[in-house]
């Protein structure tokens, strides 16, 4: 996770770094938003365990775990899911081992725990988790990552889980004795055939038998003995699992191309049609090396494509830590652009989609250069203010506990990053005015985000490794008005994912102002965020929605009302909820 300075690099651009207007650096002020950690009174006091707390000796036991904002029982309210983990050393007595939890949302701002009565929790070294309508039955399914066999959580309708990983060929298991190190995953619909199928990106070859340690190596950081890794260890094959419509998966990896690639230590992954052809690319970040960009042949195959597109590396041409990542269309501009955060000492990165899978690196034009003391993972575009421009949120936690006593960067525990989006391709830093819930300093690792209260305004969802979780939610004095929409499909895929939404409202200025997204399954960093698509709409009390579903049909609902729920059936008309 460590790489090459870029200090002379980030020198030479100063010059080029906008100068930011008093009134925009002081943007925070006033913002009209806080977000407060409510996660205790809402009932989510679990702590999620994964490995040691103050000295870690493999590198399995930094990477921690992913959460995930879904409606597992579709009552029109967002549920949780907080993926677990376990520790080497500890032999859990019976009943007190550690297991991934299901938390449904009691419609009053708190949580009733039901993993046992859902059957769903598990102990293991989990990783991530994604949500999609596997069988197009109508509710959603659970993929959850591991260091070992992956669990596909089947929900039956009925408030109960099975795991079928095994049954449906989705086990991940080499064959060879040893364990893949699963981490981002994402359903999503490659071929359009209206099934989903699966993306699981991997990180290292891990068996603690043959690992290094923290002696061995030596491994050092900044004078620390810590873990080893992932530069001199194996780097992980990335799978794409393909849904044959039958209850059952094909492994078609080395078929697609998506082991024809020299990046590896995958991390994150973002699922999107970047090229506006259609089709769904995926996007990894990797630690360490090139990050990976896929670009969908439309024939069921797949080809790299991150270092001519400029999203592989960082703007001087060197591999970056890449944790996390996710997409919007910041200017709206019509094009999904992609954030990604890396290690401590960088800045996360910001591609701006220029079309043609082309990006430009605008990290330091759009404001960003200026954190580098954090080390973030997840990582997700949201519209905190409702005012029709989706902002930024990073979440941050140093990846080594070693570096708990010392003045090392901003130590293990850290604040967020709120950036909010300033119109004009730039973005000003507002932590400090966010809220205390953006301040508070902990170990973070996955985040998602939801309206799990129905507001209209963003809430988000906080793992942490070793902690209680957080459920920051979004209170706003601002009254600007918002849209939800949430997608049912027929000929695609039930869950709509991969679902392209434009939403026209008035601006500011009165002229029109055209927002876009996509239903996505997976992003962040190794967590799922709630699959309705969420559109601030500023002052504007009505807007035009047009979706464009996998299956090339296309919906326009014109003049929907604002503040509302909108479930859009493809081919049919809307109903509010």
């Amino acid at each position: 996770m460590r790489r090459p300075s870029r200090r002379g690099f980030i020198r030479s651009l100063c010059a080029s770094v906008p100068v930011f207007s008093f009134d925009q650096l002081i943007a925070g002020q006033g913002l009209g938003v806080q977000f407060v950690n409510v996660a205790r009174e809402a009932g989510l006091r679990a702590k999620t365990i994964f490995g040691s707390e103050n000295r870690n000796k493999y590198l399995l036991e930094t990477t921690g775990c992913g959460a995930a904002f879904f409606d597992y029982d579709n009552d029109g309210w967002l549920d949780i899911f907080l993926v677990n983990g376990t520790r080497f050393e500890s032999n859990w007595p019976p009943g007190r081992a550690p297991v991934s939890r299901l938390y449904k949302n009691n419609r009053d701002g708190t949580f009733t725990d039901i993993t046992v009565k859902a059957g769903i929790g598990r102990t293991g070294w989990g990783q991530g988790v994604c949500a999609g309508d596997i069988d197009n039955d109508g509710f959603e399914e659970l993929f959850c990552t591991y260091w070992g066999d992956c669990s596909l959580w089947h929900n039956d309708g009925k408030g109960h889980f099975t795991d079928i990983a095994a049954r449906c060929g989705v086990t991940t298991n080499p064959g060879n004795g040893q364990a893949r190190y699963n981490t981002g995953c994402a359903f999503f619909d490659y071929d359009r055939d209206g099934n989903l199928d699966l993306f699981v990106a991997n990180y290292i070859d891990f068996d603690p038998k043959t690992a290094p340690l923290p002696e061995s190596g030596p491994c050092l950081y900044k004078g620390l003995l810590v873990a080893c890794g992932p530069p001199g260890l194996k780097g992980g094959r990335n799978i794409l699992f393909h849904n044959n419509g039958d209850g059952t998966f094909t492994d078609v990896s080395v078929k697609a191309g998506i082991t024809n690639t020299q990046g590896t230590y995958g991390l994150g992954v973002l699922v999107s049609d970047f090229d506006n052809d259609g089709w769904p690319d995926i996007y990894v970040a990797d630690d360490s090396t090139s990050s990976i960009l896929y670009r969908n042949n439309h024939d069921g195959s797949f080809t790299d494509v991150g270092i001519e597109s400029g999203v592989a590396f960082s703007p001087d041409g060197k591999p970056q830590a890449g944790m996390g990542v996710s997409a919007a269309d910041y200017d709206c501009d019509g094009w999904i652009d992609i954030v990604k955060t890396n290690f401590a000492g960088d800045t996360s990165s910001l591609y701006h989609n220029q079309g043609k899978l082309f990006f430009e690196d605008r990290t330091f034009q759009a404001g960003l250069g200026r954190n580098t003391r954090f080390l973030g993972w997840g990582v997700t575009f949201l519209d905190f203010d409702n005012d029709g421009w989706p902002d930024i949120l990073v979440n941050n936690g140093h990846v080594y506990p070693e570096v708990a006593d010392t003045s090392i960067e901003s130590g293990y525990r850290e604040r967020k990053v709120l950036y909010h989006n300033l119109g004009n391709g730039r973005f000003a830093d507002v932590s400090a005015d966010g809220g205390p819930g953006i301040l508070e300093r902990v170990p973070g690792r996955g985040c998602a985000i939801g309206d799990f209260n129905n507001d209209g305004s963003l809430d988000v969802l906080v793992n942490c490794v070793n902690d209680v979780p957080q459920l920051l939610r979004c209170d706003s004095k601002l009254n600007n008005h918002w849209i939800l929409v949430k997608t049912i499909g027929v000929k695609s895929n039930r869950s709509g994912i991969g679902a392209k939404i434009y939403c026209t409202s008035a601006g500011a200025d009165g002229a029109p102002h055209r927002q876009l997204d996509e239903v996505r399954s997976g992003s962040s960093y190794i967590s799922q965020s709630d699959l309705r698509v969420h559109f601030g709409l500023g002052k504007a009390t009505a807007a035009d929605i047009e979706v464009h579903w996998p299956s090339g049909a296309v919906d326009r609902l014109s003049n929907v009302k604002a503040d509302q729920v909108v479930v859009i059936k493809e081919g049919t008309a809307p109903a509010a909820g």
